[in-house]
């Protein structure tokens, strides 16, 4: 008995008409993914959706004695990059120095200026005519902040955000001026003590930054999550 040949089933779609769906998908892919992005960007600032984000990162925060504002944390994640640091070593400085710019003055009763604390010496360079003994000098206004100056002299302030100015009480300028600092010292390679311990030189002082900086270290990860 002969045994039937089966028939080879016809495809439902041909591959021409497969190709021509998969053509048409793809414009379709892109707008929908388009929609849904924009409209996500649009929601996240809705007072309600920024609340939950803010309501994270305080819970993230809960044992911290301080906790750090969120909108400095990108402005450390920056700063930190360009300059090879951890970004939790900028926030425990910010949080000794002045209490994340809490304070009611940012001049201290030495001279030390602004967020991140910088004598001015150092801040525009010790070999600037005027400097000497704990580095307040006699440096002109205009000078202290101007980025051609500074490169002369030698100093760490940093123009972070282009405005022709290094200004110590602009909060991006001090920032990365800080990082600059600890990674001339030696935190790009590892030697926080002692990058910290120039910084300021006292033991007492190396130790409250590496509390905070271990403290800041172990929800690293989660705080960077909740400013996303």
């Amino acid at each position: 008995m002969k045994s039937k040949k089966k028939k080879k089933k016809t495809p439902i779609l041909s591959p021409g008409v497969k190709l021509f769906l998969i053509i048409l998908l793809i414009p379709i892919s892109i707008t929908v993914y388009s929609l849904v992005f924009f409209t996500w960007e649009n929601l996240r600032n809705l007072p309600i959706i920024q609340n939950l984000s803010q309501g994270e990162t305080e819970d993230i925060q809960g044992e911290f004695d301080l906790q750090i504002p969120e909108e400095y944390i990108p402005v450390y994640i920056s700063a930190a990059k360009a300059y090879h640091i951890p970004w939790t070593l900028l926030a425990a400085h910010h949080r000794v120095e002045t209490r994340f710019s809490t304070m009611k003055s940012l001049v201290s009763p030495v001279g030390a200026e602004g967020h991140m604390q910088f004598m001015p010496c150092t801040f525009v360079g010790w070999s600037h005519p005027t400097c000497s003994d704990l580095g307040e000098g006699d440096i002109p206004e205009a000078e202290k902040t101007n980025p051609e100056v500074i490169k002369k002299y030698g100093g760490y302030g940093v123009d972070a955000n282009g405005d022709g100015v290094a200004d110590p009480f602009d909060i991006e300028d001090a920032i990365f001026s800080a990082a600059n600092y600890l990674s001339r010292s030696g935190a790009s390679d590892g030697e926080l003590k002692k990058a910290i311990f120039n910084y300021n030189h006292s033991e007492e002082y190396v130790d409250d930054i590496l509390y905070y900086y271990h403290q800041y270290e172990q929800q690293s990860e989660d705080l960077l999550q909740s400013v996303k």
